[in-house]
């Protein structure tokens, strides 16, 4: 095989599968990338047995004669770092009947050893799958509002994923840790046949970076999904487990709420949190009529911090406390100006939601509390 490419074309795609590669294997074939010839196509794949990544690059093939359908395995790391070290110009790669690889350049040379590609494992098949097609942004948007949430706890294999109940009218689409909950409904991800999939965190956020502009096609087969972006595909397998009960830990009865600016609210948070203590990361929230104070003490470090932001609040007042990391993580992803906070008592949850939400979309999260000294 023997074809020229741009540098920066080829560092871009080995990047996009370079995520499917594992940093270690017992499989050093695994520690690869599958160089295929497909006609004028190269196609670049790598995978971990269960996550896959294939992006298809236009190069330059020179016709010697060979069979087209010639298949090599190429070290990643070596071959990445070589093309991130090298300015932009035009790179020549070519691999012989021993599996070397070369790159030759107007500056330089460099050689490599590969693997046989025959040997490098068969990527699943999705034949048959059942195929939901949506723009590819809206797909990008879902797994961006959801997949922070997702429980990085291999105890609880449900809950590592994201669920996906998609349905012909809307999808809903939940992802949850146990501390924090974050349910999407969209009209604009809809399926023929209903279906109730867990998606891996991992694999969502590989398609979350590989999403354009395009279509995104998933496809749904024998215990695999896979997010199909035009010239990039991420496949992932499905997590076949029972998802828990999220509707039952929503509360449905908050008589008070407070609407606040995000922004400001973000950036109070961000700064009082510097207080809080670095083994509880608890803030204290005391709301009241039209204020709401944020507070923070490390009694350990003898610090404390407090700061007030204005809101519209009219219920009984009420202190609330909560872990400052999840309350940020769930402030930067709820959009628009104003958020929304629904509370019922100390002790239970707080539901959020933007003031105004998207079109064809609603977006709500839900945080649990800290237990504070004042109602303990």
């Amino acid at each position: 095989m023997k074809f020229t490419a741009s540098s920066a074309d080829l560092q871009r795609a080995l990047t996009t599968v370079n995520g499917a590669v594992p940093s270690k294997s017992t499989l050093p074939i695994l520690e690869c990338v599958l160089f295929e010839r497909e006609e004028d196509t190269l196609k670049i794949a790598a995978t971990d047995l269960e996550i896959s990544i294939v992006q298809r690059l236009k190069v330059s093939f020179e016709q010697n004669g060979t069979d087209a359908k010639q298949r090599i395995a190429v070290p990643a790391k070596r071959l990445l770092d070589t093309l991130r070290a090298l300015p932009e110009l035009s790179v020549t790669v070519t691999t012989d009947a021993d599996f070397n690889v070369e790159l030759t350049t107007d500056q330089g040379r460099y050689k490599m050893v590969g693997y046989d590609g025959g040997d490098y494992p068969a990527l699943p098949a999705l034949d048959g799958a059942q195929a939901i097609t949506a723009a590819g942004p809206l797909v990008k948007r879902a797994i961006e509002k959801t997949g922070f949430a997702a429980s990085k706890d291999a105890l609880r294999p449900a809950m590592m994923g994201v669920l996906f109940q998609v349905r012909p009218e809307k999808s809903t689409i939940v992802a949850t840790d146990g501390h924090r909950l974050v349910k999407l409904v969209s009209d604009g991800i809809t399926a023929e046949e209903p279906v109730d999939v867990i998606v891996p965190e991992k694999a969502l956020s590989l398609a979350g970076k590989a999403a354009g502009d395009g279509e995104c096609t998933i496809r749904i087969a024998s215990g695999y999904v896979g997010f199909d972006f035009g010239d990039t595909q991420v496949i992932g397998r499905l997590i076949e487990e029972q998802y828990p009960n999220y509707e039952a830990v929503i509360p449905v009865e908050n008589e008070k709420r407070l609407t606040v600016g995000r922004d400001a609210m973000l950036a109070a948070v961000r700064r009082v949190a510097l207080y809080s203590s670095s083994m509880t990361h608890q803030i204290r929230l005391a709301l009241e009529s039209d204020q709401l104070a944020i507070s923070a003490e490390d009694i350990e470090r003898a610090s404390e911090a407090k700061e007030r932001v204005l809101c519209d609040y009219d219920a009984d007042p009420m202190e609330i406390g909560f872990n400052s990391q999840y309350l940020q993580e769930v402030l930067s992803n709820v959009d628009g100006e104003d958020v929304v906070f629904e509370f019922s008592s100390p002790n239970r949850a707080g539901v959020v939601s933007p003031a105004e939400g998207a079109d064809g979309e609603e977006l709500l999260m839900l945080i649990m509390p800290v237990m504070l000294n004042t109602y303990a």
